[in-house]
């Protein structure tokens, strides 16, 4: 496939099936014409997923004539028009950008600073973007634990999209996608004008869209095992931290004052996200509450570099956390169903609206026994799946290809396999470095990613050739608490930041990553403000000690 594009003329695109050489081309989206505010489908044409497949289905024809093309006839009255959404201008190109996370708004912002030539911006503004998200938030996932600890703010790190794209000419809906119906892997004929499908948005709305950029990320798995889906809390998302929050302070309130019973917190998964989660959750309980954390592996981070494992397993010694490693869990119901015989007392209640929760423990390593464990509250941090395979159309599944994780197979210039105009990146796409290893989902990986996306863009926008995506592995960074953190860079073998230290270098280079220089700036003002008062503070406590100790 060639990484040559312009925005109205066919690349070169791999084999398959033709649209029909006679006849007036006719619009994916109905017999009306594609640039105006509504449009009617054809007969019998059921609304549940609003396009029919026909009219994007091409049909391999001996003939001539429009045999070849299924094409609506007329308009069914008792189908109500669906909603097409009106772009500014008709000329320019229409890029859709699906997910606000660090892929989709990074890459929004990077085709906002590239400059186009004269010859493809016949107005002021370059090109047309449309971001879309389910939030009206961008989330900094990486500091969602500080949320947690009171260092963060939610506006620090969960800003508006609206404040951060307001001086852009980045177009803001917020929406859930429903379905995609991506047109681009048709061939045609040279000359013939072609866009690159349209996108099917909950609220009924439907884009069609020249370019599209797939930065859907991944959704937590917590359906896992029974009671899992019940009982346990993910944390990926804004709202996963602000319920876990919320349930914290509800458990304290109800300690407050007394001297038992402590409160137990689960977390099920040592990666990164269980090891945060327990480090902070820890530090914040301190003597009232006890941190159960259970992993299938005898080793915590086992893909971390040894610097930050050593540096994660002694804050968690350090702490009251319990390690139980070698377990997977089998279950979780309330306290009140257990059985007799499990030897858990059935009136471990907390109040008549909270009860405890046991989780039924089963080795996953020899000489290991099963265990039962009681908790207040359990945290889910294992497993995800992609958003992509229940937005295929119901017609044609494997239109958009997917490997065995439900994620899209790319080429290495981030572009859909079979597919030249659109893009897949973050935690919606599977790339492999150049040993053969998938790509890690995490924000560094996505970070890079939307940097190469937005120039390949504009790349094939203008008929450039397009860049591989190499991804330069900088280091990893763990929170550990309040004021403790560890950074492994790759660039300086053996060396591992820790401690305030680390803590400090954590946050600088996360502040540094913050969207759009407005926000740096004020995050920046944020943070150095509550550190010096934090300073003031300690060194007040320290003189107040001093003048009372006898």
């Amino acid at each position: 496939m060639s990484c040559r594009a312009s925005p109205w003329s066919r690349p070169s695109l791999p084999a398959g099936l033709l649209f029909p050489t006679s006849g007036r081309p006719r619009s994916p989206l109905g017999s009306r014409n594609l640039w105006k505010n509504s449009w009617t489908l054809g007969v019998g044409v059921p609304n549940i997923f609003a396009l029919p497949s026909r009219m994007f289905r091409c049909m391999a024809s001996s003939g001539s004539g429009d045999d070849g093309f299924a094409r609506p006839t007329s308009t069914d009255e008792g189908v109500a028009p669906l909603p097409l959404y009106s772009w500014p201008d008709k000329q320019r190109p229409r890029v859709c950008i699906l997910g606000g996370g660090f892929g989709g708004l990074y890459t929004a912002l990077r085709l906002e600073s590239l400059v186009w030539p004269s010859d493809k911006k016949p107005q002021k503004n370059k090109l047309q973007v449309m971001l879309v998200d389910q939030s009206d938030r961008f989330v900094f996932k990486p500091m969602l634990y500080e949320l947690l600890s009171g260092e963060v703010d939610v506006w620090e790190i969960a800003p508006s999209f609206t404040e951060l794209l307001k001086n852009t000419s980045v177009q803001f809906v917020r929406d859930s996608v429903k379905l995609l119906r991506p047109s681009d892997h048709f061939r045609r004929e040279p000359g013939e004008s072609c866009t690159g499908g349209v996108v099917h948005l909950e609220s009924g709305t439907v884009i069609e869209y020249d370019w599209l950029v797939l930065a859907l990320g991944a959704e937590a798995k917590i359906d896992v095992v029974p009671g899992s889906a019940e009982y346990a809390l993910p944390f990926t998302t804004l709202e996963d931290a602000l319920r876990v929050e919320s349930k914290l302070k509800m458990l304290e309130r109800k300690r407050f004052g007394k001297s038992s019973p402590s409160i137990e917190v689960a977390i099920v998964g040592l990666g990164y996200s269980g090891v945060e989660l327990a480090a902070t959750i820890s530090e914040r309980l301190k003597n009232t509450g006890t941190v159960k954390a259970i992993n299938v592996q005898t080793t915590i981070c086992p893909t971390a570099p040894q610097g930050n494992r050593d540096a994660a397993v002694k804050v968690l010694e350090s702490r009251n956390i319990q390690l139980f490693l070698g377990y997977f869990v089998s279950c979780i119901k309330e306290a009140s169903t257990a059985d007799d015989s499990s030897g858990i007392a059935t009136d471990s209640e907390v109040d008549d609206d909270h009860k405890k929760l046991i989780l039924d423990l089963q080795p996953a390593e020899r000489g290991l026994k099963g265990q039962t464990l009681e908790a207040d509250l359990v945290l889910w941090t294992v497993g995800s799946t992609s958003q992509i395979p229940r937005l295929q159309p119901p017609d044609a599944p494997y239109v958009i290809p997917l490997n065995g994780r439900g994620q899209v197979e790319t080429e290495e210039t981030l572009l859909v396999k079979g597919h030249p105009r659109t893009f897949a990146i973050g935690d919606s796409a599977a790339l492999r470095d150049p040993s053969g290893k998938l790509l890690p989902a995490t924000a560094q990986v996505a970070f890079q990613q939307a940097d190469f996306a937005g120039w390949n863009l504009w790349a094939a926008i203008n008929d450039r050739p397009l860049l591989p995506f190499r991804f330069q592995n900088l280091g990893e960074m763990m929170t550990l608490g309040r004021n403790d953190a560890a950074i492994t860079a790759s660039f300086i073998e053996g060396l591992t930041l820790e401690g305030p230290l680390g803590h400090a270098a954590r946050k600088l280079v996360y502040c540094l990553r913050m969207p759009t220089d407005e926000h740096r700036v004020k995050v920046g003002v944020s943070w150095l403000t509550k550190t010096a008062i934090d300073s003031l503070a300690s060194v007040q406590n320290a003189v107040s000690d001093m003048l009372t100790s006898p």
